[in-house]
């Protein structure tokens, strides 16, 4: 293995460790019994989309014989190595919170997956009723000769081997493919609770009835994962549309680089299956129960079993919004700062939909990264433009894996004549901005809207991010330059309140993170605090270096990948990274620079990435409100208090949780959540106090 570096940790790794810790969740006793399910159904989501892209690239470097290594010294083959090391006792360890400790739990309750030698009567009748009458007719088996080319299987969809032996003793293998059907878990007749047995396991049972006089040898479920990081050449593309389409072809035939299968595989099977997938065994993981835990979402959202779930958090209004007013008139009077999920999306939805309806407002911009599959969004800004409104909407179509639904999105607003920008040539748009243009008596006044996570109604209740609302006329002036510039009609420009990536919002960072550096070094006061998801790039990182070796004391909340090693004496040792993992993804980004008192506090679209901020268009934005840069600096300070959910980063490269010791324990997702609901019934109680007399008409 190459020199290991001293300076930084493997990106791949580092992602494999923020994974552990949502496997952690699976673990942790404390969690609703469905909830630890679901955190192990998104352990082995992620870990898809790992293999897809992150393994599928290192994969393409190996095969090119690449052997620079990165910054932490590992070459490609070494990544390789490492990760495969690490990802099987992953599943591992998977598989054994699920068989060990969950499935038995599950069962003391009442939810019982059955086994074949376990089926009653009943059960097996009704069960060979559904696979005669819709398996049968769904699945289509195609027999697979050696020396014949093996059948094009979908990515990520589960499959089942069986292998076959006619009267004259000469044996077959016959590949079924599941392809996209919804009968993975066959609900059982049962006299109290719920039992299920999956589709694999019933169509094992009932496989001699595809065979008839012949014998069925074995059969075995298995699933692929094709390498998905195909990129466009858009400097070849004409059309990025088409040229889309043609990558979302390519990844149905992209490389096997993951199979899947169970433990009770013959060696036969498994060589027959690796030569015909084209799949070395470093490749091949053998697991000891179902194949593609993903599935286990649906199991973890079962009704009628809410005890075993987390206690309902609904979304709150935000204290200070009047619902009797527009969000125009919330806005005119101040800027207001909304923290999600705690704090209700609904009036970001409110602000597109009345911008759309009021005749008032001459024109809508917006970009569009990752959104809902029904997205009332999408639905206001038709609306907007079939009411005659000038609407420019920036979808784009290289969001990963969101590629076709944006390409449909696309086609749709362009029908209703919406301007449709797909993307900026060369770089990903990420930044997340809507833009309304009115007409007041005062003149012309443009509202905005800044997030940190993506116009998508569903996943904001999910996710925990930031949205600022403001009309400050600089801000709406930033915002007109930036749509002219990616629509293509100016060239980038300096921008008077935001930083844009790729054009200066690194050299804006380098340059915050370096004037805390120097007031330590003269003696001021200097402290930064960030959260975000991931710290990869290593000039940044660098540079928190060496704010710590001045003395600047930095604390970063980091979800994901953390490149950066804290706690290294003469390096690191006033860096602190803490990771919170709760029933919230943590995907907002906020900064703070103590700036000698005169706090400077943003909200961001980038992660501190290569990617982020040298490939993609992104947005810094200053929150310069005194109320709003309140309630982000105590919402951060908040996050570092928690000893309930978070783990700290050590110097060796591992997370401890950490310990509460005497203190009171806080859980930070849990205490945003009560402090927004205090406030709303605090406002509300004020408002019942306060008289509203009727006023004569003034007619």
């Amino acid at each position: 293995m190459g020199r290991k570096s001293k300076r930084f940790i493997n990106r791949e790794l580092s992602w494999l460790e923020f994974n552990q810790r949502v496997l952690d969740e699976a673990q942790n006793e404390a969690n609703p019994l469905l909830e630890r399910l679901k955190f192990v159904a998104i352990t082995a989501s992620n870990l898809d989309e790992f293999f897809m892209v992150r393994v599928g690239s290192i994969n393409m470097m190996v095969q090119q014989e690449v052997t620079t290594p990165e910054l932490s010294g590992l070459t490609p083959v070494e990544q390789m190595a490492a990760i495969s090391e690490r990802c099987q006792k992953m599943v591992q360890d998977q598989y054994d919170i699920l068989l060990n400790h969950l499935e038995p739990a599950l069962k003391q309750e009442g939810i019982v997956r059955q086994h074949r030698q376990e089926l009653t009567e009943k059960q097996y009748q009704v069960l060979q009723n559904v696979i005669e009458e819709e398996v049968f007719s769904i699945l289509t088996p195609m027999v697979v000769q050696l020396d014949e080319e093996f059948p094009l299987l979908i990515n990520q969809s589960l499959n089942v081997c069986a292998q076959v032996e006619n009267s004259e003793g000469e044996r077959r293998f016959v590949v079924i493919p599941f392809a996209r059907t919804n009968l993975r878990f066959i609900t059982l007749p049962s006299e109290s609770g719920y039992q299920y047995i999956l589709l694999e396991d019933a169509l094992a049972l009932f496989m001699p009835l595809l065979f008839p006089g012949e014998n069925v040898i074995e059969t075995v479920p298995f699933r692929i994962t094709r390498n998905a990081d195909f990129q466009l050449r858009e400097d070849s593309a004409s059309d990025l549309m088409a040229g889309m389409k043609e990558v979302l072809d390519a990844r149905k035939e992209g490389t096997c680089i993951r199979l899947e299968t169970s433990e009770f595989i013959t060696s036969d099977m498994l060589a027959f299956l690796c030569e015909g997938l084209g799949i070395d065994r470093q490749g091949v993981y053998v697991v000891p129960g179902p194949v593609d835990l993903a599935a286990y979402f649906r199991m973890a959202g079962l009704g009628g079993y809410d005890h075993l779930k987390y206690p309902d958090w609904p979304p709150l209004r935000e204290a200070s919004l009047d619902p009797r007013k527009t969000m125009f008139q919330e806005i005119a009077d101040r800027d207001i700062l909304l923290s999600h999920p705690y704090e209700s999306y609904d009036p970001v939805v409110r602000f597109l939909e009345e911008a759309a309806a009021d005749p008032d407002v001459l024109a809508i911009k917006q970009t569009l990264y990752r959104t809902s599959s029904q997205s009332a969004i999408v639905a206001a800004l038709k609306e907007a433009a079939e009411r005659g409104k000038h609407v420019t909407a920036l979808v784009e179509l290289k969001a990963r894996f969101d590629e076709a639904r944006n390409i449909k999105w696309a086609g749709e607003l362009e029908q209703v004549g919406i301007q449709v920008i797909y993307g900026v040539k060369g770089l990903k748009t990420h930044a997340k901005i809507c833009l309304v243009v009115r007409r007041e008596p005062s003149g012309i006044r443009r509202y905005m809207h800044f997030g940190t996570g993506n116009y998508n109604e569903s996943t904001a209740k999910l996710y925990s991010d930031i949205s600022f609302m403001t009309c400050n006329p600089e801000l709406g002036a930033d915002a007109s330059n930036f749509f002219n510039a990616i629509s293509g009609y100016s060239q980038p420009m300096k921008f008077s309140k935001v930083e844009v990536a790729p054009i200066g919002l690194r050299e804006k960072i380098l340059e915050l993170i370096n004037v805390e550096t120097d007031r330590k070094k003269h003696g001021q006061k200097a402290r930064i605090t960030i959260k975000m998801n991931s710290l990869v790039d290593s000039e940044i990182i660098e540079a928190l270096y060496q704010a710590s070796q001045a003395g600047v004391k930095v604390r970063l909340n980091i979800r994901g990948i953390c490149c950066l090693k804290p706690g290294v004496k003469g390096l690191s040792e006033n860096i602190t990274v803490i990771s919170i993992i709760d029933r919230f993804l943590e995907h907002s980004r906020i900064l703070h620079f103590l700036h000698g008192g005169d706090d400077r506090v943003y909200i961001s679209s980038a992660d501190w990435m290569p990617r982020n901020l040298d490939r993609r268009v992104e947005l810094l934005v200053p929150i310069d409100d005194k109320e709003c840069k309140s309630k982000l600096i105590n919402t951060l300070n908040t996050y570092f208090k928690d000893n309930v959910k978070s783990r700290k980063l050590l110097a060796n490269e591992t997370f401890k949780l950490v310990d509460a010791g005497s203190r009171k324990p806080l859980r930070v997702q849990e205490y945003l959540y009560e402090q927004a609901r205090n406030e709303l019934e605090e406002a509300e109680r004020t408002h019942q106090m306060v008289f509203e007399p009727h006023l004569a008409n003034d007619n």
